[in-house]
């Protein structure tokens, strides 16, 4: 995920959310009216809602965790 701009694997909806993701998560959150325009093109209201939503959780969902210190269940395997 690190290298998605130069990642043949994903579609320009998939680059716009990932673009407006890294945007959101970055301190301060700024997301640029060309990140936004770029998102906007490929996602309707709605879906936008759900996309900050879903990053905005996460987010707090990380640092969350951070403050008690819990640790990655491992959940996750590279294949």
């Amino acid at each position: 995920m690190a290298d998605w701009r130069n990642s043949d694997l994903f579609s320009a909806s998939e680059r716009a959310a990932f673009a407006l993701a890294e945007a959101a998560t970055e301190l301060p959150a700024v997301v640029s009216d060309a990140v936004f325009a770029a998102a906007r093109a490929h996602f309707d209201e709605a879906q936008l809602v759900a996309l900050a939503a879903a990053v905005a959780m996460e987010n707090y969902r990380a640092r969350f965790n951070r403050v008690f210190q819990v640790e990655s269940m491992e959940l996750y395997r590279a294949g």
